[in-house]
């Protein structure tokens, strides 16, 4: 299929009920091959490197299948990414036309962490919220597309790393989602599904994991741990469910393919 036949797919899928969804930790670029390499390749945390480039290329390309992409640990443009905006490169490489990135952590001139939103429709309203943490850094961005019962609202976030501050943020999540009747919230939440705080939010969010049972998405060469999720309302019908084994990362991506409510829309 050529460029003009690919950009007419992702028009017509966004214009509709059907969408594809894409979760990922992307570790600013960094591919990842074991434990060892957090210190035997930490200067890639600091400095350019040619890797990183290529593996923002390939998930790009990949992208060009996706509806809604909601990406963390993007570098927003400092010396470890050769002062590249990675969000900016993703987005137009990928051909999304809208794009938010929220600025969470930044390390000088060094290393600037950022979570990021693409999306082929246009939503109505955008909101960018710090979450609640003894140490700042972590937010969640809100998209939410059409008006009244019709709308969706799909939020992305980062969680924190510790146990506590994560029941908080939960709890700020459960807020700021009540309100909406369809929701879509992907994210790096730092816990797996058997955490409490984790059930306890599902079960008052009355959010689901879309297949049986979590998918495993960390670490990326052998994943064991269930941290990385997209998870949905009961009345959006998943499709297909899957972490594509990709090695660009230090985690592996989540992509759900899902069906709107009759009457539902993402986009015109």
């Amino acid at each position: 299929m050529n460029a003009a036949g690919r950009s007419e797919r992702r028009e017509a899928r966004s214009h509709g009920s059907r969408l594809r969804l894409f979760c990922f930790n992307i570790h600013a670029g960094n591919a990842q091959d074991g434990f060892r390499e957090y210190l035997t390749r930490s200067w890639r945390h600091i400095l350019p490197d040619t890797g990183k480039h290529k593996n923002l290329s390939e998930l790009a390309r990949l992208l060009a299948e996706v509806d809604i992409a909601a990406l963390q640990e993007v570098d927003g443009g400092s010396l470890r990414s050769g002062f590249v905006n990675q969000a900016a490169y993703l987005a137009e490489v990928a051909a999304f036309p809208y794009w938010w990135q929220q600025r969470n952590r930044r390390i000088g001139r060094i290393a600037e962490s950022t979570n990021c939103l693409l999306s082929r429709a246009q939503p109505r309203l955008v909101e960018d919220h710090p979450l609640p943490g003894r140490i700042p850094g972590r937010g969640v961005l809100l998209a939410v597309y059409g008006e009244g019962h019709e709308a969706v609202a799909v939020a992305q976030s980062h969680l924190s790393l510790g146990a506590q501050a994560r029941v908080r943020q939960f709890d700020f999540l459960h807020e700021l989602l009540q309100p909406y009747r369809h929701v879509v919230l992907m994210g790096d939440f730092n816990c797996q599904p058997t955490s409490p705080a984790f059930r306890r939010f599902l079960d008052r969010a009355a959010l689901a994991i879309p297949g049986p049972q979590a998918l495993a998405t960390y670490p990326a060469w052998q994943p064991e741990r269930s941290i990385d999720h997209i998870l949905v309302s009961p009345d959006i019908a998943v499709t297909r469910y899957e972490a594509p084994p990709l090695k660009l990362s230090d985690h592996l991506p989540v992509a759900v393919d899902v069906q709107l409510p009759d009457g539902v829309r993402v986009g015109r």
